[in-house]
């Protein structure tokens, strides 16, 4: 993928870690390799894809890695446990790569989207949400991230960096 960008692009300037997959199981109940695989997604998938970019964006001599966390990763949700899990980690990760690339102008920020309706979620987008907050969350389509995505993108080279944006209307 990298390799592809620099060759049709000259370049590679900004990316955006966005793989992410997660069912609900209780850690008493959970389906070991699904727990495995969730974390390999969504945690090891982002070691890999930021791993794999850091070349690219140090030779460019800036750059942003935008990685799509969850409030989960920050709270975690009773029945959720290997997705949380996973997002936390991932959280930990874009801080972390945040502080190594600092010296390179490269920003590492989390962005939070909160509930979108996709393929992955259930049909209103609220699969992992309490009770409560199903009534009280904005529901996002993809399109209405796009501006904070874009604003994170658009930040100096001196910019923000590990920081997480959120788009949830509150703290669940």
């Amino acid at each position: 993928m990298v390799k592809a960008t620099v060759e049709t692009f000259g370049g590679l300037d900004i990316v955006v870690i966005d793989a992410g997959i997660g069912e609900p199981q209780s850690v008493e109940e959970s389906d070991p390799e699904l727990w495995r695989r969730t974390i390999e997604v969504n945690l090891l998938g982002a070691y890999y894809c930021a791993q794999a970019a850091i070349p690219a964006l140090r030779k460019r001599g800036a750059g942003k890695i935008i990685t799509l966390g969850s409030g989960l990763g920050h709270r975690g949700a009773a029945g959720m446990s290997a997705y949380a899990c996973s997002k936390a980690g991932l959280w930990m990760l874009t801080r972390v790569l945040a502080q190594e690339l600092a010296p390179h102008l490269i920003s590492v920020n989390e962005l939070i989207p909160g509930p979108v309706v996709s393929s992955l979620s259930d049909e209103d987008g609220t699969q992992a949400l309490g009770a409560d907050a199903r009534e009280s969350e904005w529901v996002k389509t993809p399109p209405e991230v796009v501006p904070l995505a874009m604003f994170m993108a658009t930040q100096p080279s001196k910019g923000p960096t590990a920081q997480s944006f959120s788009l949830m209307r509150r703290d669940n």
